[in-house]
């Protein structure tokens, strides 16, 4: 067996012959609604089968696929800060709501009501038997979604026999040092040492399935559990500190978030924090004071899943085949990060701090200037709660999907009938957050009769449970007070799909309806699917009234639904064979017409063709103009607060980079011009919030490519591709919208943005910048797809089994919104630009079938070509100041190692090393909001070390 010979095939193989007599079974491809003999599409599929999947050695589905270049990093388990708990697929860099999911050709769910995109981890990657991955729009073909392409799960739903499989994997990893940790050091904050063993996997299936009835059915199911360990950022050296964009010159520093320990005051006698545990002060100091979040976080959130399949099929006639199919999943997860606590409490109006508080040291009352009973005093306040412990962010996902439908042959006509329907139930608890409103109380202590400290809500009455939290001396918070802070927030809600359609296609050939100039009739598909998407999710009062200290502002739930008919038609139609330089000529042409219930209306269609010279080279050219409606959130999320990131404010600091002219348009004072405090964290508030007038987005995808076989067993193949998706949906960038009016002045740009009474955009909600949906800008890119594959017998050797997948990405361009300008981010990253983009990515697989029997042995080299910061463009887009640490990530090569040995043939043994030198990522100070964690993209590196993975399969 050579289990690496069609590794990431760039062009699906030919059906194998059929003995003489039979005919070939006609079956559908992706990008293909006609089921033919022959496995091709006229748009280049990425194909992985089930054998390559084992190679991987990973068990989640969201690394096998992020392991392809045309894949971009996405949610997954990596990200904490921003995590939805799910698992997505993002193909191109378009967004993974651009990305249709499929399985066995038909969509799965919204995966959360947090996140419309389909969730990977309902599938389980024991049950695959191949993936194929088409790039380009194919919305003509599958409907709404699949702008960027369409990610097909093709499952093992015919089975005979019974298999388990056991996995265990762990990370293995020496700290290698390097500048991130020698920032570490210098500030004396604690330096793992090696690790032999942690974030450890396990996983156990089973597989079931045996024919009935003569052999005119089958049934097929599957139980899996999988249990993954968490992974703090303690415990890798150069995640040791948050390095956050603190660099100077070529070195690497530690910075932080300004909600420190033992906290930030702002007050008249300037920025004051706690020196001792009698209550004096000192003034803070930022290069020292600053509160290291990071070790907190997680590095790789712990998980815990259940999933469940079936599938069943049973010939009821020769015309007529009955199936069903059946997943439910479960999965359980948390996402840790940094303590809680004041976030820039507004102590001021009834929240002063009062002379009486008996906490209050005669150093805190000088430096609040507090003269005698009375007085009260305003004062800013941020400090973390590191008495409590991180937040956590419990989440739970539970989906139920089930299929029922009817297909078979009537005459020359194939036909599929069906209806699914989806269902994901999502639960949310938020630990070890803070009340505002408690703050508030807490805070305001008075005596009572007895002298004994007290809530002054406890004494009027407001809040007999009130306990006084006293931040104003080290060590001096008590159990107590924690837990009457301390305050969980709670939601829950659903996503909803129900899909009925029907497939009807046909070779009009066997009517003698063909082209002269060709053996082969003309191929047609026509369809009707009718779709209903309902979403709702709720949230809590504590969520709802923003009183959660640290989540930005308010969360909002948002309810909606909406339907859609499709109707379809697809023809392929041959032109010339056997002729020539034409041994073959195909074209092809599809169109998708859908009626949104939201009273959209969008046409989707696409050409393409095929022309074989000779039989060993093919030409193949596709255009597709596909469409993406709103989806419920988009639609009707009510606007809210949140934070998004950005290098600093250009009009804070004492030197502002913008003029006082320029300042003045986003709504600062001469007074606090050169005053205004920066966020040390980078992360600055914005509305966000749906619109129910969206227009669809639409996308023109273009590709030409060359298939060559010029021998039986090697393939070559380069496809480029040229795609561009107009009308994208979203708010503007908040830090787009504040350079246009910093640069134009535009009232349009201008009128968004608000300060608070400080003049900060991130101290307190008032400081935002209104960012909600609307029909904005463009996103292209265009480059090349690369692939070969080749197998070889070697006498007395075994067999050899090359393959080789890259993509050249040539450009990314983006356009904010209709004339701003377009800037590229091929090769670069951060908080415009996103997560890296680099201009090469490949994978080299080698497979020595050795002569030994049962002994198989491989290595993988993969290679992620370095990108730079996008600050350092030449684009004023993009263009801005950055520290040469921060200028680049650099490149990295990655071996993996696998051996697989079939002791007999019921049991197989599989052992392998991912990242096998135990390569460390490339790390900065300045990395996007949510993909970015830990200095670094864990979702695009291999962040964690070597992963060393063992695999034991038995078949029966």
């Amino acid at each position: 067996m050579a289990f690496a010979a069609t590794a990431y095939a760039q062009e699906a193989q030919q059906a194998p012959a059929a003995p003489e007599g039979q005919q070939l079974q006609r079956v559908e491809v992706t990008g293909s609604r006609i089921a033919t003999a022959n496995l091709e599409s006229v748009s280049p599929v990425t194909v992985v089968g089930a054998k390559d999947i084992k190679l991987e050695g990973t068990r989640s589905v969201e690394n096998l696929l992020n392991n392809l270049p045309q894949v971009f990093a996405d949610q997954g388990g990596s990200i904490s800060n921003g995590s939805t708990g799910t698992a997505t697929v993002n193909l191109r860099n378009f967004g993974a709501d651009r990305t249709l999911v499929l399985v066995n050709g038909r969509r799965l769910p919204a995966g959360s009501p947090r996140n419309t995109a389909a969730d990977l981890n309902q599938i389980p990657a024991a049950l695959i038997k191949r993936v194929e991955v088409l790039t380009g729009g194919a919305s003509a073909i599958y409907g709404s979604d699949a702008v960027a392409g369409v990610v097909n799960f093709i499952m093992n739903d015919n089975f005979q026999g019974v298999q388990i499989e056991s996995n265990y994997a762990f990370y293995n990893h020496q700290q290698n040092g390097g500048a991130a940790a020698e920032a570490a050091k210098r500030r004396n904050f604690p330096v793992p040492g090696d690790k032999g063993a942690d974030g450890k996997v396990k996983d156990v299936n089973l597989l079931l399935g045996g024919n009935f009835a003569d052999g005119r059915g089958n049934a097929v199911a599957f139980i899996g559990y999988k249990k993954e360990d968490p992974l703090l950022q303690s415990e890798r050296d150069f995640t040791a500190c948050s390095l956050d964009g603190f660099s100077s010159g070529n070195t690497f520093n530690c910075g932080g978030s300004g909600t420190s320990f033992p906290g930030r005051f702002f007050t008249d006698a300037g920025q004051r924090t706690v020196a001792d545990a009698n209550g004096n002060t000192r003034p803070y100091v930022a290069a020292t004071d600053q509160y290291n979040y990071g070790p907190l976080n997680y590095f790789r959130r712990p998980s815990e899943r259940y999933t469940f399949s079936s599938f069943t099929h049973y010939d009821i006639s020769d015309q007529a085949r009955l199936y069903t199919e059946a997943s439910f999943h479960d999965d359980h997860t948390v996402a840790q990060i940094a303590p809680s606590g004041l976030f820039g409490f507004d102590a001021s109006g009834a929240n002063a701090i009062r002379w009486e508080n008996p906490f209050l040291s005669p150093a805190w009352k000088s430096d609040l200037g507090l003269t005698g009973p009375g007085d009260t005093a305003d004062a800013l306040i941020f400090r973390r709660n590191v008495e409590g412990g991180g937040r956590q962010d419990d989440q739970r996902h539970t989906s139920y999907r089930g299929v029922i439908g009817v297909k078979g042959d009537v005459g020359n006509w194939s036909y599929d009938a069906f209806a699914q329907v989806g269902k994901v139930l999502y639960s949310e608890t938020y630990f070890n957050d803070f009340s505002n409103v408690r703050i508030g109380r807490a805070l305001n202590v008075v005596n009572n009769a007895a002298g004994q400290p007290v809530c002054q809500s406890v004494i009027d009455g407001t809040d007999p449970n009130c306990v006084p939290y006293n931040i104003w001396a080290l060590g001096k918070v008590s159990p107590e007070a924690l837990a009457y802070l301390q305050t969980p927030g709670f939601q829950k809600g659903s996503t909803h799909q129900s899909v009925q359609g029907i497939n009807l296609s046909t070779d009009l050939g066997e009517y003698g309806i063909k082209l002269p100039t060709t053996s082969r009739g003309i191929g047609l598909a026509l369809g009707w699917e009718h779709r209903t998407e309902k979403l709702s999710l709720d949230t809590d009062t504590a969520y709802q009234t923003g009183d959660l200290a640290g989540q930005g502002g308010p969360t909002f739930g948002v309810s909606g639904q909406f339907s859609v008919r499709d109707y379809y038609a697809e023809a392929r139609i041959p032109v010339l064979e056997k002729m020539p330089f034409a041994d073959s000529l195909t074209l092809n042409a599809s169109y998708r017409k859908s009626d949104y219930s939201t009273g959209q209306k969008t046409n989707s269609y696409g050409v393409g063709a095929e022309w074989s010279p000779v039989q060993a080279a093919k030409v193949r050219f596709s255009y597709q103009r596909a469409a993406r409606a709103a989806n419920v959130v988009e639609l009707f999320t009510p606007s809210g607060l949140s934070l998004f990131g950005m290098s600093s404010d250009p009009c804070a600091g004492a030197t502002p980079s913008a003029t006082l002219a320029q300042c003045q348009l986003t709504g600062v004072t001469a007074a606090q011009y050169g005053k205004i405090e920066d966020s040390p964290a980078q992360q600055y508030n914005n509305i966000t919030g749906g619109n129910t007038g969206l227009a669809p987005e639409k996308s023109d995808s273009y590709t030409l490519g060359l298939v060559l076989t010029p021998m039986r067993n090697l393939s070559l193949t380069i496809d480029a591709f040229d795609m561009k998706v107009e009308g994208t949906i979203g708010g503007l960038s908040a830090s787009t919208t504040l350079t246009q009016c910093l640069q134009t002045g535009d009232p349009k740009f201008c009128s968004l943005i608000q300060r608070d009474r400080l003049g900060t955009l991130w101290a307190l909600p008032a400081g935002r910048i209104v960012a909600t949906n609307q029909n904005l800008g463009m996103s292209s890119t265009r480059g090349l797809d690369l692939g070969a594959n080749y197998g070889m017998k070697m006498s007395g050797m075994g067999s050899l089994d090359l393959s080789y997948i890259g993509t050249i990405l040539d450009e990314f361009k983006q356009e904010d919104f209709p004339g701003s300008g377009e800037y590229d981010c091929a090769g670069l990253h951060g908080t415009s630009c996103g997560t890296p983009l680099p201009k090469y990515r490949h994978k080299v697989r080698a497979v020595w079938g050795t002569p030994w029997a049962g002994l198989e042995l491989g290595v993988t080299w993969r290679y992620i070509k370095g990108v730079k910061l996008d600050a350092t463009s030449d684009n004023p887009l993009l263009a801005t100041d950055f520290e040469p640490a921060d200028e680049k990530l650099a490149a990295r090569n990655y071996l993996d190692l696998v051996g697989q040995w079939a002791i007999n043939k019921n049991f197989t043994l599989r052992v392998g090393m991912n990242n096998a030198l135990d390569k460390d990522p490339p790390v900065t100070g300045v990395v996007a909001a949510v993909f970015g964690n830990g200095n670094t993209y864990p979702q695009v590196y291999d962040a964690m070390g070597r992963h060393v993975f063992l695999n034991l399969t038995a078949k029966f």
